[in-house]
């Protein structure tokens, strides 16, 4: 990935790797639910980014979820949550307080 990703510190649930726009609520709400549970992430705010970055990171949110929507949550590199789905993430990184 030459696009730059942020990582937070927090219990390893697993590779979980956040595509988020900066001004969408649904992207924060998912980002606070991960730091609430203190699960380890690694994130990227896509309009953020140099456009050529943003291109790369597009296509990469393509990869998992072809309608190019926020905010896309892709976990182990095996499965795609898109939408703040509280119940899916939790099925995916398992129960949490």
């Amino acid at each position: 990935m030459a696009f730059p990703v942020e990582h937070v510190a927090g219990e390893d649930r697993g590779n979980l790797r956040l595509f988020a726009l900066s001004t969408c609520m649904w992207c924060r709400k998912t980002r606070e639910l991960l730091n609430h549970v203190g699960i380890s992430y690694d994130f990227v705010e896509v309009d953020q980014l140099e456009a050529s970055q943003k291109e790369e990171a597009m296509e990469e949110v393509q990869k998992w979820n072809p309608d190019r929507t926020f905010p896309t949550l892709v976990v182990n590199d095996e499965k795609c949550i898109v939408g703040f789905q509280k119940d899916k993430i939790r099925e995916a990184v398992g129960e949490w307080p």
